[in-house]
């Protein structure tokens, strides 16, 4: 039996169908997934959890649902609890608390928790690359690229600190007063 072109372009079509289905179902059950468990959390209340990764979880999923003032509550709250968390956890929490307040434009707080992040794991890339990009939205562009620098020492394939860094060296190097001579003014 042979088959003709349009055929082929029939069966291509239904294949390609099919797994944009797949894809799209997947992101269906793992949304309404998360609905479920914020839900699940409000309806528990803020007050009745007491436990640090309790509390993270809830503060990743608002996280996640841009519901950044109500994140930050349940991460400082998750702060309290993590006192006898390991090092590890701690510095997963700040740096969550910190791209909350991030996500706010509070650069300045942000900051001061990813720093809090970085002393309890001082290899902790992700709040490393967090800790630059504040810096770097706060102007601070040579802070932000020793930061930068100090990822690459750490992760020398990290795209992110590469990219960045490339970026903040044509910035900080850049001098407007020798382009004008350049140019004749």
């Amino acid at each position: 039996m042979e088959v003709s072109s349009f055929q082929s372009y029939l069966l291509i079509l239904f294949i390609l169908l099919l797994i944009i289905s797949i894809f799209v179902f997947r992101q269906f059950l793992k949304t309404r997934s998360e609905e479920i468990s914020l839900v699940e959390f409000e309806q528990k209340g803020i007050d009745s959890i007491n436990t640090a990764s309790e509390l993270y979880e809830f503060g990743s999923i608002q996280i996640k649902k841009r519901l950044y003032p109500q994140a930050i509550e349940t991460f400082l709250k998750a702060i309290e609890y993590s006192k006898d968390e390991p090092n590890e956890a701690k510095a997963i929490i700040a740096n969550a608390l910190g791209f909350s307040y991030a996500a706010q434009k509070d650069f300045k707080k942000a900051i001061k928790h990813y720093k809090t992040a970085i002393e309890s794991q001082p290899n902790y890339i992700i709040a490393l690359n967090n800790l630059a990009s504040a810096r770097q939205s706060l102007l601070e562009n040579e802070e932000a690229y020793e930061t930068y620098k100090k990822v690459l020492l750490i992760d020398p394939k990290n795209k992110t600190a590469i990219k960045k860094t490339k970026e903040l060296e044509k910035r900080i190097n850049y001098d407007p007063f020798t382009e004008q001579k350049k140019r004749g003014f």
